[in-house]
């Protein structure tokens, strides 16, 4: 076991997640991974013959207790070291009730498992040298992709574009600095000693495949946009007049539902940044000819953007639980200045984040907007999840651009009579720079920031 996988097993701890989306749907994922996993599986389910068996990798109906009840579910097995984290990993496809999901997650770490940080299944692989830091980076950019530009982007990330070119460089760096080193030990006259146009040569084939994978990354993300939020909800839940206040803007605002079809947007400012803020058509699954062209545009802005402001009428009764978004989402708890307001959401709206504010009166909107801050990730409150994609290729460009540097001014230096003993220490910190894009010497304090960005089950 390497040091990498070393420092993953020493933790000991076995974590438990709930690996889908939240809210209500027809299955759930529940996660574990570690050493106690298998433990929990036997003791938290039962097959049609007794305890599951759980000799190889694959999977099995059972029943699972959750300390309240029995669930039907979909046991996976996959004992390490062949599972993503290289640890035993259980996954358990429970019924999508969220009560149900609640009580199976209290019962696994009741068992003896711990609550998983975000992105920490991810962070594992990593350490235990499943995925190099760029291929982890690609799993987070490929499930915060908005778009099919991010997805693109993402899965060349993710199986290996930048990975397989820096690993060949890297090798031929360590051997021109071998040849150094080496070659200390013999003066010009002697066999041993290595011509410094061969060192030259070599370092300017380095240098060139640099450039190429920089112009890799250049082309695999353009330049981010401004982010992009999206007002969505039922007719007459009060999109209009919120987008107005938000905006400034004069969207045509009434008592009729249905008024808005057409799109209409404007720039909301956060924290300094503009957003685009986008007005659409209430969510109406029976709509019919004009009426089901909006219903397609507003689907195609809710599928385009970066945060989902979800508004609700608070006075309205029977409020329908909202499907899966596509990005982040606040439910906007609207309305609250009439007395017939509710003074919060019903379940499942409660379990998302929201903010209760009347358009009208423009209460709440400041708690709005620090709330729509942190979901993008703006003034340094997190992480822009549909940005992040681009926010990771900035960093690998910046190391790249560093080491590509370190090289053209360890040229010039040898040039100018640099002794090979320096020359070799200018080799190995553009090793270093290429080190930190894969991960072998990346600072802590980074991957926390990197791995935080994940979802929890990821």
């Amino acid at each position: 076991m390497d040091g990498s996988a070393a420092r993953a097993a020493a933790t000991g701890t076995t974590i438990a997640a709930v690996a889908s989306p939240p809210g209500r749907g027809l299955r759930a994922v529940l996660r574990l991974s570690g050493p106690d996993a298998r433990r929990i599986a036997l003791e938290s389910c039962t097959g049609d013959d007794g305890p599951p068996r759980l000799h190889a990798r694959g999977f099995e109906e059972v029943r699972f207790h959750d300390g309240r009840g029995e669930q039907p579910a979909l046991l996976l097995w996959m004992p390490g070291p062949r599972s993503f984290t290289r640890e035993d990993v259980v996954e358990l496809h429970l019924p999508g009730a969220p009560s149900l999901v609640a009580c199976a997650l209290d019962r696994v770490l009741a068992l003896g498992a711990v609550p998983a940080r975000p992105g920490e299944f991810t962070r594992r692989a990593f350490l235990s040298g499943r995925l190099d830091l760029t291929r982890a980076e690609g799993v987070l950019a490929l499930v915060s992709a908005r778009s099919d530009e991010e997805r693109r982007a993402a899965t060349a990330l993710l199986f290996g574009g930048l990975d397989e070119r820096m690993r060949a460089l890297r090798e031929t760096l360590d051997a021109l600095r071998a040849l150094c080193e080496a070659s200390l030990d013999f003066d010009e006259s002697e066999t041993g000693h290595v011509p410094i146009d061969e060192l030259r040569a070599g370092v300017r084939n380095v240098h060139a495949g640099l450039s190429e994978a920089l112009a890799w990354e250049e082309r695999r993300f353009p330049a981010p946009g401004e982010p992009r939020v999206v007002l969505a909800g039922a007719p007459n839940a009060g999109k209009s007049r919120l987008f107005n206040r938000l905006t400034g803007g004069r969207a045509l605002v009434s008592v009729q539902p249905g008024t808005t079809r057409d799109r209409v947007t404007g720039t909301w400012t956060l924290a300094g940044t503009p957003c685009r803020l986008a007005d659409t058509a209430g969510t109406d699954a029976a709509a019919r000819g004009p009426d089901a062209e909006a219903q397609a545009h507003a689907r195609a802005e809710r599928d385009a953007a970066d945060l989902e402001l979800l508004v609700v009428d608070a006075v309205a009764r029977g409020v329908a639980a909202p499907g899966p978004a596509a990005c982040a989402r606040i439910v906007v708890w609207n309305k609250t200045d009439l007395a017939a307001a509710r003074p919060r959401p019903p379940a499942p709206l409660a379990e998302l984040p929201w903010v209760a504010v009347s358009a009208a009166t423009g209460a709440g909107l400041a708690s709005l907007a620090e709330e729509a801050v942190r979901a993008l990730g703006l003034g340094g409150g997190g992480t822009r999840r549909a940005g992040v994609a681009r926010e990771l290729t900035v960093r690998h460009k910046h190391s790249l651009r560093a080491a590509l540097r370190e090289l053209s001014e360890s040229l010039a230096a040898l040039e100018g009579g640099l002794s090979l003993d320096l020359f070799a220490e200018s080799l190995r910190a553009a090793t270093d720079h290429l080190d930190c894009i894969t991960g072998r010497t990346t600072p802590e304090e980074l991957l926390d920031r990197i791995f935080a960005q994940f979802c929890l089950g990821k």
